[in-house]
């Protein structure tokens, strides 16, 4: 881990030494998780010291000031779609084991698109389940909830946002039924009918948001009002006198793309340096929700500020769980490249920009201020980190955890874990199935510097060198036949493991070999 001086940061939280070197047995915890973020996204650069055009189109000070407060992982990384991220930071799994493998929304309903060349497996679609339901819900993972063990361990634990972890009617939709004390706005639905409080946050429509019924009329974002419910849970937790674990989890900046108002003005129309353009209105209001989430964690920051007491305990986590929409019916740019530049793809898609995440961690007495870490950190690894950082030792769970703690990186700076990550996606996404880009039915390896991806419908492997190729433009793969032979064995060897289902071909209904071809 080493200093990161970032010249645009003008503020930061304000401890005295005395105070902040103190730790409680059971800090507080926020994990702030935003949907659909891109690595890029924000004016804190996660890729090297400079910043890149893309950094420069968006204004996020209040990342900036977590950044000056704690550390930023430059190698933090999620699954490419909502659902199987949200499980493996819930499970400690990783998707290959639960299963849960596409986004879920309706019971017993598939949100596949269909083939005419390969048949996609009995994927868990309808989500995560308390590990009570063992054998009780088809097509679902039973699953002891890092919530429900800081419960247990004494935690006021408060869901806040979307859940999208559970089929609707399930009890694993109810994040109540999944360990947390306290449910706002939480629920199947995996993105907001609409963002506005003027429109009752999509009321009557599929993904209609419940629980915020009290803004409904009033001109207000689901950002803000979520922001304001999440800090009243804190405070009831502090008067409560127990440790809380708040899953900050904001529907921003998934679509739709409504204008906040507050926000959208400053970005109509100005000129940005990699499109060479002035922005569109997608592309001025995508700017503006994500600055509306940056104000979320500012007035979080804000409260920790006027409150040293709980700001001296209370511990931040900030990711995404997944790779910006790199798609281009929706934003501005070339399709797959300038979205998550100078990543390529997006949402949904096996290469870095689907994947790649903004990351940041603030420890009280632990981290140093303005520091950079290049610990190679996968959505898994939150659940035992998390649960250390609690301070929780003996836990039992119904799953086997995949996940590895990454609280003694942060301990102990100098410190570095070889961490082989697996992505296992035998789906097909409904946006795009464009093999090219990474989308469609894959699995892949990173291991070292080399990112290895094997498409199942085309049985293609893919060689790249993440380390000097962020793009992904040159393929290796022919260059280096044995690096590909090791990496796919390896790949074969975990999916074997975790009985990892896979696709097989329409035309004769065989299943599709692993891939080193066995």
């Amino acid at each position: 881990m080493r200093k990161h001086v970032i010249p645009f940061v003008v503020c930061s939280l304000s401890i005295p030494v005395s105070i902040y070197s103190q730790t409680s047995q059971h800090p507080n915890i926020i994990m702030f998780l935003v949907d659909d973020m891109g690595w890029q996204d924000t004016s804190v650069p996660f890729y090297n010291d400079e910043l890149t055009p893309l950094n420069k189109r968006f204004h996020t000070p209040n990342m900036e000031r977590m950044a000056q407060m704690g550390v930023r992982f430059t190698e933090a990384y999620a699954c490419a779609i909502s659902s199987p991220t949200r499980c493996s930071l819930m499970s400690g799994m990783n998707a290959s084991r639960h299963r849960v493998t596409n986004w879920t929304l309706e019971l017993n309903e598939k949100t596949d698109e269909s083939s005419d060349v390969i048949a996609l497996p009995e994927w868990n679609f309808n989500g995560i389940q308390p590990d009570s339901t063992e054998g009780k819900i088809n097509n679902s993972t039973a699953i002891t909830s890092l919530p429900q063990i800081l419960r247990e361990n004494g935690y006021r634990t408060i869901h806040c946002g979307k859940a999208h972890f559970g089929a609707r009617t399930t009890p694993g939709a109810n994040p109540i039924n999944m360990g947390f004390d306290v449910n706002i706005a939480g629920g199947a639905n995996g993105a907001p009918g609409s963002y506005l409080g003027t429109k009752n946050f999509g009321e009557g429509s599929r993904f209609a948001v419940q629980g915020l019924e009290k803004y409904y009329g009033q001109d207000i974002f689901i950002t803000e009002a979520l922001t304001r419910e999440a800090l009243t849970e804190m405070e009831k937790a502090v008067k409560m006198n127990k440790p809380f674990y708040l899953y900050m989890s904001h529907y921003a900046v998934h679509t739709p793309y409504d204008d906040d108002k507050r926000f959208s003005d400053k970005y109509r129309g100005k000129y940005d340096e990699q499109l060479k353009t002035g922005l569109n209105e997608s592309e001025a209001k995508y700017a503006a929700l994500v600055e509306g989430m940056d104000k979320s964690l500012g007035d979080i920051l804000d409260y920790l500020q006027k409150n040293p007491e709980v700001a001296k305990n209370t511990i931040l986590l900030f990711m995404s769980d997944n790779g910006g929409q790199g798609l281009g019916y929706i934003r501005q740019g070339i399709p797959n490249h300038d979205q998550n530049y100078p990543a390529r793809g997006g949402k949904g898609s096996a290469f870095m920009g689907g994947v790649r995440e903004p990351m940041m961690v603030y420890w009280p007495g632990v981290t140093k201020p303005n520091t950079e870490c290049d610990q190679r950190v996968i959505i898994e690894d939150f659940y035992p980190t998390i649960l250390e950082m609690a301070g929780v030792k003996k836990y039992k769970t119904h799953q086997v955890v995949d996940g590895v703690s990454f609280a003694d990186v942060l301990k102990h700076p100098e410190t570095r874990k070889d961490r082989v990550l697996i992505w296992h996606f035998p789906n097909l996404w409904g946006e795009s199935q464009n093999l090219k880009e990474g989308y469609g039915a894959y699995s892949a390896i990173m291991k070292g510097d080399y990112h290895l991806i094997y498409t199942w419908e085309t049985r293609q492997l893919r060689l790249y060198n993440v380390k000097e190729d962020i793009g992904e433009q040159h393929d290796l793969a022919q260059a280096m036949p044995d690096k590909v032979k090791e990496l796919a064995a390896e790949l074969s060897d975990y999916l074997r493991e975790r009985d990892a289902q896979r696709p097989s071909l329409k035309a004769t209904g065989e299943v599709i070999p692993f891939p080193d071809g066995k």
